[in-house]
């Protein structure tokens, strides 16, 4: 043990002590209380549903912490136990509610300790994580997240079915007051019934049915209470892309749109900005289960990145979001982690295809080259053309024909998708589509002669980046290839030198693991990545680029700590669409419905806002 001594001072004091003199640092106080809540919360649950847990020698470590006391102690324990744990979340993610909520409770949690036990030691460790609150009020400062419609409804849900579980858990567990053996249905409706307030079918003897019967009445007060404050409670708004921000975007984007092939990506609607200080730079976000999460490198002047990225952890921290960044470029990656302090990893490859070197010619392009023929030797033929110069009777087939033949219910897309086609100030975009005549005789589809279509955004001046491709399941196999080509060849008309394709997750996991001389963990990694792509397109899209001999652009997920890349994933493929969080689909139809009751919205053909599915506490 080292020794400090300090000058001419006499006695010295070891570092470890000084250390916890001090007392944790400032940053770590919210993990710290809010583990010490879960704990608390999980031993007062477990008090109140195990009798026999009460006279165990775990039972000398509750009776030293707060909430398991009072003449009613364990339907108190219970509540308070629930309590106590739906609030270390937010403890943890340091929201001012939170913190209110808990220095509330801790002292009267402590004065009927104290009333109930007459013990010391249960009042001081109440106070002292009550000291450690107020001391530390100030890294308790994040906002409230903005209410979801549909919170109010899974904490209903969750918690109702978790009461259900404690109550089974609560009527079993005094065997030996029971009368008679009744079944796991009685046993069922007794906990149904009592979480109203009712008697249900199970008897006790002696106080064992007072007991029971006050815990289950707890459990639904708790059940009714946080639902009710859940569907009520002030309403903070949500982050959304208002007409002056998309107008100072589009300003950003004429000036610097060539420096990243996901700048125009940044005009979806359900995304929001912050700008720098000077407004010469913007980063466009989206909060998803409680990440705020960034796509692409930030608009505008490079020189003005900084100021926005400030901006952006500023929000973040004032939320207490988890940051994070998907898919920008090197250049981007180097001033998020040089500017912010996260950390990068490389998430895959673009695919962009230089248009000048791009030739049908030769044994790489053969397959390529077969398909496109054969398909046109079947009758289809391939216009590419900007929106504005399509009439409106087409681009209504158009928006109409890409809707009804996306294969998900879900619109899928964050990074690397625009949501929409043919709205107003998206003239600029292009629209590739492959027709062929229906046979004489057949009746006209409701979309004419369009059996295919490809949607690219600007990349500035000379550059296209590819949206969307959506084709007729009736039509021939090979029509996004040939619409692919039809847009290389068409580009030099059109004014466009680079083209930028899909996305290839792990693209280079997968390009070495095939190759002669590759290690077990390598090729271990690449079976992986091949057995996922069952469910997630990773080999057939990284296939499917290569077919057109494109350079790969190498992009980044930026991150705060390594512990966070499981949540920031899960929150990227909400965001992407591969999962949906919400009603049954029976109640999301219901509530469709009625928004189209309320008339047209400003973006008719955008995907609707997807509500947030984070806690706000």
């Amino acid at each position: 043990m080292s020794i400090r001594i300090d000058g001419d001072k006499s006695g010295a004091v070891p570092d470890r002590v000084r250390r916890i003199l001090r007392g944790p640092r400032p940053e770590k106080v919210p993990a710290l209380v809010g583990a010490a809540v879960t704990l608390v919360a999980l031993l007062d649950i477990a008090a109140a549903v195990f009798p026999r847990f009460r006279h165990s020698r775990m039972h000398s470590v509750a009776e030293v912490l707060p909430g398991t006391f009072g003449p009613f102690a364990a339907a108190f324990s219970l509540t308070v136990g629930v309590l106590l744990l739906l609030l270390a979340h937010g403890i943890k993610r340091r929201k001012r509610r939170a913190w209110r909520a808990a220095v509330v409770l801790l002292p009267v949690g402590a004065a009927a300790q104290y009333s109930y036990r007459h013990s010391w030691v249960g009042v001081l460790i109440a106070l002292a994580l009550l000291a450690l609150l107020i001391v530390h009020r100030s890294e308790f400062a994040a906002l409230p997240d903005p209410r979801s419609r549909w919170k109010a409804v899974a904490n209903f849900v969750l918690t109702g079915v978790g009461s259900v579980g404690l109550g089974l858990l609560i009527v079993s567990s005094h065997p030996r007051t029971i009368v008679g053996n009744p079944g796991f249905g009685d046993r069922l409706t007794h906990v149904l019934y009592g979480l109203v307030g009712f008697e249900g079918p199970v008897d006790y003897a002696r106080q064992a049915s007072w007991t029971v019967g006050y815990s289950l009445g707890a459990l639904g007060w708790v059940v009714a209470l946080t639902t009710v404050y859940l569907a009520f409670r002030p309403e903070h708004p949500a982050a959304r892309l208002t007409a002056d921000d998309e107008t100072r975007l589009r300003a950003l984007l004429a000036k610097h749109g060539a420096r990243d092939s996901l700048g125009h990506f940044a005009l979806r609607h359900d995304k929001a900005a912050v700008f720098s200080p000077s407004g010469k730079a913007a980063v466009t976000y989206r909060v998803v289960s409680g990440v705020m999460l960034a796509s692409g490198d930030p608009i505008g002047d490079v020189e003005a990145w900084p100021g926005a990225i400030e901006r952006f952890m500023e929000e973040a921290k004032a939320h207490s979001w988890t940051p994070a960044v998907m898919g920008c470029s090197e250049t981007g990656g180097e001033v998020w982690t040089r500017e912010s302090g996260l950390d990068a990893l490389e998430l895959g490859d673009e695919a962009v295809v230089d248009v000048p070197d791009f030739s049908l010619s030769g044994r790489a392009m053969r397959n390529v080259r077969q398909m496109v023929k054969r398909i046109e030797r079947g009758g289809y033929e391939t216009r590419v053309r900007r929106v504005g110069d399509l009439s409106g009777e087409e681009l209504d087939r158009i928006r109409r024909a890409a809707a009804d033949w996306r294969g998900t219910e879900t619109e899928r897309g964050f990074s690397m998708a625009l949501g929409r086609v043919g709205e107003p100030g998206d003239e600029d975009c292009f629209v590739a589509t492959a027709h062929k005549a229906d046979e004489e005789g057949a009746a006209p589809g409701p979309y004419g002669d369009i059996k295919a279509v490809l949607h690219f955004v600007p990349w500035g001046e000379d550059g296209m980046s590819l949206d969307l491709m959506r084709r007729d399941r009736a039509a021939d196999p090979g029509m996004n290839e040939l619409l692919i080509v039809a847009s290389l060849t068409a580009a030099p008309g059109l004014g466009i030198k680079k083209v930028s394709l899909n996305f290839a997750m792990f693209r280079s996991a997968l390009a070495r693991g095939e190759k002669l001389g590759a290690g077990p963990v390598l090729r271990g990694w690449r079976g992986l990545l091949v057995f996922l792509s069952r469910w997630f397109q990773i080999e057939s899209l990284y296939k499917f680029n290569a077919k057109f001999q494109p350079r790969w652009e190498p992009r980044f997920v930026v991150f705060r700590t390594t512990r966070d890349l499981p949540r920031i994933g899960f929150a990227a493929m909400q965001a992407e669409g591969f999962v949906t969080l919400g009603l049954p689909r029976p109640f999301a139809r219901l509530t469709r419905g009625r928004a189209a009751k309320r008339g047209p919205q400003p973006c008719a053909h955008a995907p609707a806002p997807v509500p947030e599915v984070e806690p706000a506490a």
